[in-house]
């Protein structure tokens, strides 16, 4: 018995559905596979890309340990980065991190921009002085930005450093050199001015950092990432740095040692188009450079004279009252050359010595620009003992 054409009509459109169905249905599982695999080997393929591109550089060449991949974030992180130089034998790597993270900020898309924020946790960097180049490690001549872009093709608008440290080394010196800044706390903000704002100075750079695990270190930063010529108003302020911690330091290059004193020390500097004008305020309280019975028992005739001179000025020249040696170093040029006013400088030797002590804090902005401010310098006031 044949079925009639009305019957046939009926069922063409359901084979049709079912037909359909089939075709999304297997469509899905197959892409659903290829996701599957492409997520499976993604970590395996973007290591190996990152390694290789970390060993662009002829002079420094790096690898990383473990990836995280967050697709929905827009983000990636590297975990445990060592970047090494490759030439001379340095013990020590130039740049370390538990985790640096790239990804696109949730708050850049409110802006209608796709922008990249950097996070470093636990990064180290290590600076190395040495006699000859390959042993000297200051990272100069590698193309890190141009490593940063293939890393992340985003423009970055935003960086963040936590529980960070910085070393300045030396292993060549007769007593071997560790200067560090630790518990480095960071932040980078609106490199590309994706808030739009109007100040000259959009972008702005926050730290904070103890030096030697005990004094505390400030910097801020306000500066124009776009302008052509280097734009910016910079202050940093230290406070309360017990000097005998740096004594090898002082040794090896200064030829002499503390036997005692604290160093406040406060820099402000200014930029526009590229002409720097600005000043170092170094303050030394309770200092002691020299001791008779200390340093007649070191052999060393020339650095015994050294010190009963710098022992000498330290005593002619210092604030009585406050026991405090200090002056104003100002300083203008431009980012290659610079010259201090050396007459200034003794001026604000004498002026500190004889009429009144500076204090840690910030003077008159050098370049007319509005100063950053810190937190109260009666901080170092309470360090030293005494108030002006």
């Amino acid at each position: 018995m044949k079925s009639s054409p009305a019957s046939e009509s009926k069922t063409t459109p359901s084979r049709k559905r079912h037909l359909l169905w089939r075709v999304i249905c297997w469509t899905f599982l197959v892409m659903a596979i290829v996701l599957g695999i492409g997520r499976a080997i993604l970590p395996w393929a973007l290591r190996d890309y990152i390694n290789r591109t970390l060993s662009h550089s002829q002079m420094y060449t790096g690898r990383i340990g473990g990836l995280r991949i967050n697709l929905w974030r827009g983000a990636y992180a590297i975990q445990d980065i060592v970047l090494n130089k490759t030439t001379g034998s340095v013990p020590v790597p130039f740049f370390s991190a538990k985790t640096v993270e790239f990804a696109i900020p949730g708050k850049a898309l409110l802006h209608r921009r796709i922008v990249g924020r950097v996070k470093m946790i636990k990064p180290e960097i290590n600076f190395v002085d040495a006699e000859s180049d390959d042993e000297t490690q200051t990272g100069a001549g590698a193309p890190w930005l141009q490593i940063i872009k293939d890393l992340f093709p985003f423009k970055i608008n935003s960086a963040v450093i936590q529980d960070g440290m910085v070393h300045f080394r030396t292993y060549q010196k007769q007593v071997p050199v560790d200067i560090y800044l630790s518990q480095v706390e960071g932040s980078i903000d609106n490199l590309g001015n994706i808030q739009d704002l109007k100040t000259p100075l959009p972008a702005t750079v926050t730290a904070k950092a103890m030096v030697m695990d005990k004094a505390k270190l400030e910097f801020n930063m306000t500066l124009d990432p776009f302008s052509y010529r280097p734009t910016f108003h910079m202050a940093t302020r230290l406070l309360g740095l017990d000097l005998t911690e740096i004594n090898a330091l002082a040794l090896a290059y200064g030829k002499f040692d503390f036997k005692r004193g604290w160093l406040d020390l406060v820099i402000e500097t200014d930029s526009k188009e590229g002409q720097v004008v600005g000043y170092v305020k170094p303050l030394f309280r309770n200092l002691k450079v020299f001791s008779l019975t200390k340093d007649l028992q070191d052999d060393n005739v020339l650095q015994f004279f050294w010190q009963a001179l710098i022992g000498g000025v330290v005593k002619i020249f210092k604030n009585q009252p406050r026991d405090q040696l200090g002056t104003i170093i100002p300083f203008s040029g431009n980012p290659d050359k610079t010259s201090t006013d050396i007459l200034a400088t003794l001026g604000n030797v004498l002026y500190n010595a004889f009429i009144r002590a500076y204090l840690p804090r910030l003077e008159a902005s050098p370049g007319g620009v509005e100063s950053i401010q810190f937190e109260s310098p009666q901080v170092s006031d309470a360090i030293s003992g005494d108030a002006l």
